[in-house]
């Protein structure tokens, strides 16, 4: 008489730790290998078996062994008569009966009625799959997800983005968590509501003082934010700020004057050392020059029959004997004219400020289109799309970058939803409409680079590498030198050898959906249309990864700071600059700075846009287990995670040290401070 001999198979099944994360539902299992299939096998059908943040553990018997374990299928059924509610699988693990531990990433929110088939084990380029059963999964995966994830124009000249009209039309699999999104939706409606108690959300009256414009917020307030309504006036507070304000991408040295640009050495002397020329400070590096000619001609949004002024300032900076960034010439528009004066430091008090003040307006318009918007958040949006449709979750470069895309298309989604509509936001309560806005994003895309992408060379091509008290370009290098080794060490991990890259057809596809949906196709980018070494591979996934963490940390964490004092990066302005000097004054700035209603909704953004939320995961954090490289006890790709988690740490401790010794202090780059993608 023949002995039945069963076959078990332990299964741990894990929830998602956040809330409403958990099902009432039940959840089959089938286990797929290379030499059988186990039934469907129901593992839970009880609430409390599929709870938030618990690891269920079930048994699945089979007759016969089922060899390699290769997929593992689950599905979700209606429990009795309880209402649909969505599970977040976080993994599943699997003990065979040899003892081997395999495991199965999730990590997306299932459906009822839906089939999610999970592949387990080491990451695998495409080349290196040859079961017939694997190959067909993984291309099925990506045709799936090429449905799921389509793109779509957003405007002529821009980076293509996902097709999603609103947040609920977006895969399951990438939406927020519940607390993002109620803590989002508090955040924005709790400081609208202390507005409206205030009476002052739909003001449409001048300031008349200054002070009152303090105390707008009874709670939200900052450090830098009080430092900053406190020294907005002064210029070396103003020079600071383009070298460690929000916007440190548009400064750079000077060696010779524009010729629309006429400054002399008459005006200048005053500010400059004594006995010296403008000619010999620019020899010596100590002159530096923002130029906004890219806005020239941007359309504004038309306000009571009149589109608002919009500068296409250039400003003249001295680095002073006492290291202090000083502007010294202010020229408000790109064509000299009589119409169109010099600004100097000598001239009135409220000319001088008002000239300062349309600066920092051109300026504000920069950072938060050019350089947030389209620098951060629409490149981000870009390369999370061509790696959802391109590298299939098993890819070592998908396991490497998912981490740092999530949030990213449900927050360009809903920001799309709210900032862009006729109504709302940007169009209501800045400088440019959307047809402005649109304008300005494609002049700005159509000058991005490849290397204007890398900080290194960025730095280099204008000039800064010696500029003192620059913190963004300190802090950056070093993140950009920690982040690039850690990428080296795990791409060189996977690839061996320049053939192999050659050899991936899913990593060809990828950038090549890069450079065509995020880069237009075009080819004096310098952004590369496909790999052919491990070296090209590596500076573009650092790129990548510094700009979704690093980079929109920089541009985007100290909005509340710099930019909720609306005098100091005015949202917009009412009234264009004077033609002539000397006809300024205090009532003159209040009748160019935004009425009391659009002042404060603009500070109300701010806090929006630079609030951390409690679920927010820090630079190089992994708390989702892609990879399962473990060879014996050691698995190389933790190991250097840890390494990379070690080195940020040190940048931060020391970072935090420096901060201690000065006001107000740098932390947009501190890697503890800043978050893993472009999630807000």
């Amino acid at each position: 008489m023949a002995i039945l001999v069963q076959h078990q198979y332990k299964i741990y099944l894990s929830t998602g730790d956040f809330l409403h994360s958990s099902t009432s539902d039940s959840i089959y299992a089938t286990l797929i290998g290379t030499d059988g299939t186990s039934e469907r096998t129901n593992l839970a059908n009880c609430v409390l078996d599929v709870m938030t943040g618990k690891i269920g553990t079930y048994t699945v018997t089979t007759a016969s062994n089922l060899g390699q374990l290769l997929l593992v299928k689950l599905e979700k059924e209606q429990y009795l008569f309880l209402p649909e509610n969505k599970w977040f699988c976080s993994k599943v693990v699997v003990t065979t009966p040899e003892h081997d531990v395999i495991y199965f990433p999730c990590y997306k929110w299932v459906s009822r009625g839906e089939v999610v088939e999970l592949r387990g084990g080491k990451a695998r380029k495409v080349f290196e799959d040859e079961l017939p059963l694997l190959v067909h999964h993984r291309k099925k995966e990506l045709e799936h997800h090429k449905k799921l994830f389509q793109w779509n124009e957003f405007a002529e000249g821009l980076p293509h983005i996902n097709s999603a009209k609103e947040l609920s039309a977006l895969p399951a699999e990438v939406l927020f968590s519940f607390s993002k999104e109620v803590e989002t939706i508090y955040t924005r409606e709790s400081g609208m509501f202390e507005l409206k108690l205030k009476g002052l959300a739909d003001s449409t009256e001048q300031w008349e003082d200054l002070d009152k414009m303090k105390k707008v917020f009874w709670f939200r307030k900052t450090p830098i934010s009080e430092y900053v309504s406190e020294h907005w006036k002064e210029d070396d507070f103003f020079g600071s700020q383009f070298l460690n304000g929000t916007n440190p991408n548009v400064i750079q040295r000077c060696t010779t004057l524009p010729p629309n640009f006429p400054v002399t050495d008459e005006m200048v002397q005053p500010f400059l050392e004594d006995g010296s020329s403008l000619a010999s400070e620019m020899k010596k590096g100590n002159i530096f020059i923002c130029d906004y000619k890219r806005l020239e001609g941007v359309p504004t949004r038309v306000v009571n029959g009149e589109p608002l002024p919009l500068t296409a300032a250039l400003c003249l900076f001295y680095n002073n004997p006492e290291d202090n960034l000083t502007p010294i010439a202010i020229q408000l528009e790109q064509q000299p004219s009589q119409q169109n004066p010099i600004y100097l430091p000598s001239d009135s008090e409220h000319d001088w400020l008002l000239a300062k003040m349309f600066v920092r307006n051109a300026d504000f318009i920069e950072h938060q289109n050019s350089y947030n918007l389209l620098g951060t958040h629409l490149l981000a949006e870009a390369f999370a799309m061509a790696t959802l449709r391109s590298l299939p979750i098993m890819h070592p470069l998908h396991k490497l970058l998912i981490p740092h895309f999530r949030y990213t298309l449900p927050v360009n989604t809903i920001s799309r939803e709210i900032l862009f509509g006729p109504e709302e936001g940007l169009t209501k309560d800045t400088t440019l409409g959307l047809e402005g806005l649109k304008e300005l994003l494609k002049r700005a895309h159509s000058e991005i680079t490849y290397s204007s992408l890398c900080l290194p060379e960025n730095i280099v091509a204008r000039g800064l590498e010696s500029i003192p008290n620059f913190y963004y370009r300190e802090d950056g290098l070093k993140l950009w030198n920690i982040i690039n080794s850690f990428v080296q060490g795990m791409v060189e991990h996977f690839y061996s050898s320049d053939s192999e890259v050659s050899r991936d057809s899913e990593l060809q596809d990828w950038i090549h959906e890069i450079f065509i949906h995020g880069f237009l196709g075009n080819g004096k980018s310098g952004i590369p249309q496909r790999f052919d070494t491990v070296k090209e591979v590596i500076k573009f996934i650092t790129m990548v990864i510094f700009t979704v963490s690093a980079q929109h940390s920089a541009v985007s964490m100290g909005q509340f700071d710099y930019c909720s004092w609306v005098p100091n990066s005015p949202i917009f302005l009412c009234k264009a600059p004077p033609t002539t000097k000397g006809c300024s004054s205090m009532s003159t700035i209040f009748e160019t700075l935004p009425d009391v209603g659009s002042t404060v909704r603009g500070m109300a953004s701010t806090w929006l846009l630079s609030k951390k939320y409690s679920d927010f995961i820090p630079l190089g954090s992994y708390p989702n287990q892609y990879f399962d490289e473990t060879d014996g006890y050691f698995d190389v790709t933790k190991q250097m995670m840890k390494h990379f988690q070690a080195e940020l740490s040190y940048l931060s401790e020391s970072i935090t040290e420096r901060n201690s010794t000065f006001t107000p202090p740098y932390n947009y780059l501190n890697p503890a401070e800043m978050e893993n993608s472009v999630s807000m």
